[in-house]
């Protein structure tokens, strides 16, 4: 069982039988009245998305979500293929599927895939990756006193704020869970 106290993004769960993960979670303690947990999630199955508030202290049925290790291998324009590194069995998954850990997942990269009843529904990039910039404006001598950023694209098509500093060419690490620029890889 979980509370909804303990959501977090990712975690998953059971509403009248039917498996949903957790896509935004907010803990809410208004100054009049109970706290709340104000959650964004999605059905597994259908893939509708619903946003709801909830008592801390509901609980609900632990959805059980097997999750394996796959290197992506290529796409063929609606299928991104994946490679399971002990059978070598290929998975093809829709676009809605792999969309968000496309922006930072290159051919050959692993990724996390996660199943509910040997159905793909999730697919994560790693935490940490290094990719490098491919088109960013040109950095101004000097220019490097302030916080200010600027867009840089990266290798996957990634749009990356990064300190005036960067270059095109240079190889950049990138947090995958909030799309941030962490430095440059070494």
């Amino acid at each position: 069982m979980i509370y909804a106290s303990e959501f977090r993004k990712g975690n998953t769960f059971q509403i009248n039988g039917e498996p949903h993960v957790v896509l935004d979670f907010q803990h809410v303690k208004p100054g009049k009245g109970a706290a709340f947990v104000r959650t964004k999630y999605k059905n597994i199955l259908t893939g509708a998305t619903r946003e709801e508030a909830f008592n801390p202290n509901d609980k609900f049925p632990k959805a059980h979500i097997e999750s394996k290790q796959m290197q992506y291998l290529y796409s063929d324009g609606e299928l991104y293929y994946f490679m399971d590194q002990e059978t070598f069995d290929q998975v093809p998954l829709m676009a809605d599927v792999v969309e968000d850990a496309m922006k930072y997942l290159r051919e050959n990269d692993m990724a996390s895939i996660k199943f509910y009843k040997g159905n793909a529904f999730l697919v994560e990039a790693p935490n940490f990756v290094n990719l490098k910039v491919i088109e960013t404006e040109p950095g101004v001598k000097g220019d490097t006193a302030t916080n200010a950023t600027k867009a840089a694209t990266v290798e996957t098509g990634a749009i990356v704020q990064v300190p005036f500093f960067i270059e095109v060419g240079e190889t950049l690490q990138i947090d995958t869970r909030t799309g941030e620029y962490l430095g440059r890889a070494k």
